[in-house]
């Protein structure tokens, strides 16, 4: 999340004198000190607790009392050098089950944001450095708990099990801001190369083939519209991520990864309640194996339909109907099945989901909800690594702490 100009958050006196120690040799001391009035460091914090009857998330869910496997530890800062210029970083630790070794603190985005126009009509810009991807309504924001609407995003837009794949890119990015009269749009591209992360291995099948998943050069486009300051919101982004497999497994040849999604996100908004709906179609697969066993090309389909009412000022309420088909040819997974693949419902998930916030103050939120999921499409193979022996139909309950400031 990269932060505006102004903050009513205080700034630590050690972080200016840091600051003003590292410049001091290089900018004068009235520059000095505008520049430091500028600098804004932000942090959070969420804990939950996830309980499943069956099947695992995030941890041993389905067990005693259920995983606490589920944290996320942010801390951003930002500073302007100059008025067009904003140098802004986010070092993220999160661990979602597993072993714990994905917690390690890692840069979620490290930018600089040159702005080359900026008036009253419009905004044109830069980033160069580690940008996160315009996926959607929430991929750039989505571990701050406070920018989403439930504990755990649409699985069937957001991946958890994949999600270093759509997270960001190490590249450029252009943008584009209009202000029109009738509302705001906004154009955004990028190209660089993926996150290529040990969830997006597993997924496909190659943690076990000796060999390395590397990020090859791939682009993001997204083109966003608020209409009547935000009353309705709507976007379409479009990807074409890629990677290489270099095998070194004897008589196993290298392979190519690619994932093209398109995703339609529509957002109506009233003084009391939301209605938000988001649709994907995503087209993926291995080629280049000398192996056909390991190529494969599959277009899925995703979407959701979510009601949210917010009441008493601080109290958030949501419903919302969750949907993921690995395959519009075979959406039942009986072909998958009968090619010894493994079971059917891995293919597809529908999820039924209630949720409640409340915000005790601007710092603190508490968060529940409810999921009656009937398929396990999106279960996280780490905490699953035998898909056949999960469960077509479990529940899941899920509690949340998150603490800001």
């Amino acid at each position: 999340m990269i932060v505006s100009k102004s903050s009513r958050w205080s700034r630590p006196r050690c972080a200016k004198l840091l600051a003003a120690t590292l410049l001091g040799g290089a900018l004068p001391a009235v520059a000095q000190a505008d520049m430091l009035d500028t600098l804004q460091l932000h942090g959070f914090l969420s804990q939950a607790l996830v309980i499943t009857d069956r099947n695992d998330f995030f941890g041993p869910s389905s067990s005693g009392g259920g995983s606490l496997k589920y944290t996320e530890i942010g801390a951003n800062a930002s500073i302007r050098p100059h008025q067009d210029v904003l140098i802004a970083a986010q070092v993220l630790s999160r661990r979602a089950g597993g072993d714990g070794s994905d917690a390690r603190p890692v840069l979620d985005y490290g930018v600089v944001d040159y702005q080359m126009v900026s008036n009253q009509q419009r905004t044109l810009g830069l980033q160069l450095g580690r940008f996160k991807n315009p996926f959607g309504f929430h991929n750039q924001t989505r571990d701050v708990a406070f920018t989403r609407p439930s504990i755990l995003l649409p699985q069937s837009i957001y991946f958890d099990r994949t999600r270093s794949l759509g997270l960001s890119g190490d590249g450029v990015s252009f943008y584009l801001d209009e202000r029109l009269p009738t509302g705001n749009l906004r154009f955004q591209v990028g190209a660089g190369k993926i996150q290529a992360g040990d969830d997006l291995r597993r997924t496909l099948r190659l943690d076990g083939i000796p060999g390395s998943l590397d990020p090859d050069t791939s682009a993001i486009a997204q083109i966003r519209y608020e209409h009547d300051g935000g009353r309705i919101i709507a976007a379409l982004s479009r990807a074409d991520a890629n990677a290489s497999f270099n095998s070194a497994m004897p008589g196993l040849s290298d392979g190519d990864f690619y994932f093209r999604p398109w995703v339609l996100s529509l957002q109506y908004n009233e003084e009391r309640w939301s209605l938000t709906t988001e649709y994907a179609r995503r087209n993926s697969g291995l080629e280049n194996f000398n192996n056909p066993a390991f190529n494969f090309d599959v277009t899925g389909e995703s979407w959701y339909l979510q009601y949210t009412r917010r009441f008493h000022d601080n109290w958030q309420w949501l419903v919302r109907y969750d949907s993921l088909v690995s395959n519009r040819d075979d959406r039942s997974g009986t072909a998958y099945e009968a090619s010894g693949a493994g079971p059917a419902h891995s293919q597809f998930a529908d999820d039924y989901t209630l949720g409640l916030q409340w915000n005790l103050n601007p710092q603190v939120m508490l968060a529940a909800e409810y999921h009656h999921v009937d398929g396990s499409g999106w279960l996280p193979l780490q905490d699953n690594p035998d898909p056949s022996e999960t469960s077509r139909r479990w529940n899941m309950l899920l509690f949340q702490l998150s603490l800001r400031f």
